[in-house]
């Protein structure tokens, strides 16, 4: 079967766009959303460009599990765990005491994401190119 890596990493790009026009729109639930779902999708793009399984939806894991050569930071997997913050309880109003995801997100949130999705995609991106 050919590799999927190239339509992974181009919806990658794709989502990280779609998180700058929810960030821009105030959906910042959205964007952080977004944001993490990139970074999750340009990492499973390498995981099959080095022919390799990706599993779950944690960032900070997947990157973890990159094989050393690779040559994850630690500051990419920092950027892992807040991305992981923004799986669940962006979409489900049952992730807090009360009200919407809307409620809890904002900008600043959305700009942390986004430049964190960015560093990961960038990253992988690097990689792919190899």
């Amino acid at each position: 079967m050919a590799s999927r890596a190239q339509d992974w990493l181009d919806q990658a790009w794709r989502d990280l766009e779609h998180a700058r026009a929810d960030l821009t729109g105030g959906y910042h639930e959205w964007a952080c959303f977004s944001a993490q779902q990139a970074a999750e999708k340009a990492l499973k793009a390498l995981y099959q460009h080095l022919e390799g399984e990706a599993w779950g939806h944690s960032v900070k894991r997947l990157l973890e599990e990159l094989p050393e050569e690779a040559g994850v930071s630690p500051e990419l997997v920092d950027c892992g765990r807040i991305l992981d913050r923004f799986y669940i309880p962006t979409r489900y109003p049952n992730g807090f005491d009360y009200g919407k995801p809307a409620d809890y997100y904002t900008a600043t949130d959305s700009k942390q994401a986004i430049g964190c999705a960015e560093k990961i995609l960038r990253f992988c991106t690097d990689r792919l190119s190899r």
